[in-house]
């Protein structure tokens, strides 16, 4: 986006800039490069109005405020559906698609909880977890990023499903109307599973599952990574024990996404709200020799190699809540630095 906007200041125009193109393609040694012909642009936006999609662009209002803070943020989005579900906190849930029926139930669970705390449930309209997730979260608020078209849903056995999203929830893409996706496609899709989300939770993966991907592109990203712990001879949850070895949060419900992220159920607004208690808001800041006390046994058990946050919180057992004041104040000392993935450490 930033050499889009560089190029259209140095040639005084978008239609300027796109003329040059293709000279600066040859001078870089592609010989055969032509940009997206106008009247395919405008047919593709026709097609889009046509179906009621909207198009937003990175910068604008519209563009959802999670995914433009990302290294490879889309420079346009179609939206069909409720676009305001991509203005809100959301969680993604992703898994196996030849999940076991306590993986689907597993998956229900957390998004319906999760929906009902006020987060709206993000996932791949994949067979399998991605599915379950979706279903339970529907009444609440759910998202479905696509790999192609908005108009080209994958799997086939999931297009009532997106028929249903496209009128309750939303779905998502980058790619243009008409794209059938292709295996290339879906890592690509991953980025933006993760990138509207404040977590990434994986209920049921295999070693090498696609999954891990989107995981990945989470702590690349600095979203929090958790994962539903799996019977160790079941092959489908090797890859979320292998996270969990990683330092990934333990979910076995979604009490436990809601206790990481600093959020509890708020049933008059419907929204997650921060954890408080009637005495902090009486009275914030805690008296200064607790206070003192607290951050010297915080110091104790950091390091400079980072050290989950929520192993920092069993260990002092302090619930997130009590814990966060002095983990900011210690961050804006800059005595200890967040790392990706919900992880801590003392500077050096």
């Amino acid at each position: 986006m930033i050499a889009a906007l560089g190029m259209m200041i140095a040639h005084g125009s978008a239609a300027a800039a796109l003329e040059a193109l293709p000279k600066i393609a040859a001078e870089a040694g592609v010989d055969d490069y032509a940009p997206c012909p106008a009247d395919r642009v405008a047919q593709e936006y026709e097609t889009g109005v046509r179906l009621g999609a909207r198009l937003v662009a990175l910068g604008s209002r519209t563009y959802p405020a999670a995914l433009s803070g990302i290294a490879d943020a889309p420079p346009l989005l179609w939206l069909l559906g409720q676009p305001a579900l991509a203005r809100k906190q959301a969680v993604a849930l992703v898994g196996a698609r030849n999940a076991s029926a306590l993986g689907l139930r597993t998956a229900r669970r957390l998004g319906a909880g999760l929906g009902k705390s006020g987060l709206v449930v993000i996932s791949g309209l994949a067979r399998g977890i991605d599915a379950a997730a979706h279903e339970a979260a529907l009444p609440t608020g759910t998202i479905a990023v696509l790999a192609g078209g908005l108009d080209c849903p994958y799997p086939p056995e999931n297009l009532a499903l997106a028929q249903r999203i496209r009128a309750e929830g939303l779905l998502v893409s980058e790619q243009p109307f008409g794209l059938a996706p292709a295996a290339r496609h879906f890592p690509r899709r991953n980025r933006l599973i993760s990138g509207l989300a404040r977590a990434v939770v994986v209920v049921e993966a295999a070693r090498g599952s696609g999954s891990l991907i989107t995981a990945r592109d989470a702590l690349d990203q600095g979203r929090e990574v958790m994962a539903v712990p799996a019977h160790p001879f079941d092959p489908r949850g090797g890859g979320c024990l292998d996270l969990l070895r990683d330092g990934a949060t333990l979910v076995r419900g979604p009490e436990d996404v809601l206790e990481a992220l600093g959020t509890v159920p708020d049933s008059a607004k419907g929204d997650a709200a921060p954890v408080m208690d009637a005495a902090a808001v009486r009275d914030p800041a805690p008296p200064p020799a607790d206070r003192d006390a607290v951050q010297a046994r915080i110091l104790d058990r950091l390091s400079v190699s980072p050290a989950p946050e929520d192993a920092l919180h069993r260990d002092l057992a302090m619930p997130p809540g009590d814990l966060a004041p002095h983990l900011t104040e210690l961050e804006l000392a800059g005595v200890i630095a967040r790392q990706p993935g919900g992880l801590l450490s003392r500077v050096a």
